[in-house]
C-alpha cells in the first residue's frame, strides 16, 4: 500500500479503497487475512481506530469477515462482488465524464486504441535516441 494520503478523502476511506484495489489486483485473495489493525496503524502512522473504521466498511460491504481472536479475512466471492460494483460505479460516474471529453476533443476510436501504441512507440524511440547520445 502507498504511504501517501491525499486531502480529498478521509484516511479510513483511502485505506478501504487500497484494500479493494489489492483484492481486485489479486494481491489479496479469498481467504487471505488482512494485515492487523495494529501493524497497519504503526506502519502508516495513523490511529488504529482509523484503520478499524476502514476495515469495518469492508465488513459492512460483506467483502471481509471478522473472526474473533484470529483477525479479518477476505470473504469468498469478494472479488466478483467488487468487480460488479466497481464496473457499475465506473460506468455511472467516470465514463460519462470520459465520454464527454472524448466528444469535446473529437477523438475517434482508432486514435484511442492506437494512443497507447503511439505513446509506447514514442518512448521506445526516445530511449534509443538517449542510448545513442550516451555513446
Amino acid at each position: 500500500m502507498e504511504r501517501e494520503w491525499n486531502d480529498n478523502q478521509p484516511i479510513y476511506r483511502q485505506l478501504r479503497d487500497r484494500v479493494v484495489a489489492m483484492i481486485l489486483d489479486g494481491v489479496l485473495k479469498e481467504g487471505d487475512p488482512l494485515p492487523s489493525v495494529r501493524n497497519v496503524a504503526a506502519e502508516y502512522r495513523v490511529n488504529p481506530l482509523t484503520v478499524l473504521k476502514g476495515y469495518q466498511q469492508l465488513v459492512d460491504e460483506r467483502l471481509v469477515e471478522s473472526r474473533r481472536g484470529l483477525g479479518m479475512f477476505i470473504n469468498s466471492g469478494a472479488r466478483d462482488l467488487l468487480l460488479q460494483g466497481e464496473r457499475q460505479k465506473f460506468l455511472g460516474e467516470e465514463w460519462p465524464r470520459i465520454q464527454a471529453t472524448i466528444q469535446r476533443l473529437g477523438l475517434k476510436a482508432e486514435e484511442l486504441l492506437n494512443g497507447e501504441q503511439s505513446k509506447s512507440a514514442g518512448l521506445k524511440s526516445k530511449i534509443k535516441k538517449d542510448k545513442g547520445e550516451e555513446r
